[in-house]
């Protein structure tokens, strides 16, 4: 598969999926559903559904399961998640993802993140030092062409180009704005305003 500066510079189109989590309960254990939306480029072409624990340490694992296989990972070119966490505090392990999936990983947020507030509430965590240094490995918060995110796999300024021709309008690529909305869909009957 060509690299990713490749197809920007012939202009061809890219096969991303983006996964979000889906509105959880609040005890800390239970199964919160992840959701993976497969786009060309902002067109909607599939669906992967599975579980995290909240607040577990086992989403990386459970990305990587899911999407080595399914019938979609041969064409996948990048793989977005809505932030480094899903259900709660299940931080992703970015290089590690990365690594297991042979493609590029971006880390995509809203806003910088409080690193701050982020640590202080880490520290409730018996296994602190295993989260924070996950965290801390994903790398330096790049904004570019009104985006935040953290990148493995592909310089930022590629990683932009990427985000950039994965969203239709606003800030959120289309694949984590329809994974959030589905997510939410399944679980409550009905999709937030909120992507």
């Amino acid at each position: 598969m060509k690299p990713l500066a490749e197809l920007l510079r012939l202009k061809k189109r890219l096969r991303i999926i983006g996964f979000d989590d889906a509105p959880f309960q609040k005890e800390r254990g239970s199964p919160v559903n992840i959701s993976g939306i497969i786009c060309t480029n902002t067109r909607f072409e599939g669906m992967l559904w599975g579980k995290v624990q909240k607040d577990g340490m086992d989403a990386t694992e459970v990305i990587t399961q899911l999407l080595q296989n399914s019938k979609f990972y041969p064409q996948i070119n990048v793989v977005l998640i809505d932030g480094l966490a899903v259900g709660g505090f299940n931080i992703i392990d970015l290089p590690k993802l990365t690594e297991s999936l042979r493609c590029p990983c971006i880390a995509v947020m809203r806003r910088p993140p409080d690193m701050l507030a982020i640590d202080k509430a880490l520290m409730n965590f018996s296994d602190y030092p295993l989260r924070r240094q996950t965290l801390l490995k994903a790398g330096e918060i790049y904004s570019d062409k009104g985006f935040h995110f953290q990148v493995q796999g592909c310089p930022p300024n590629i990683a932009a180009q990427v985000l950039e021709q994965a969203t239709d309008n606003g800030n959120v690529p289309e694949a984590l704005r329809l994974a959030h909305m589905i997510g939410a869909a399944v679980i409550t009957g009905q999709s937030g305003n909120r992507a």
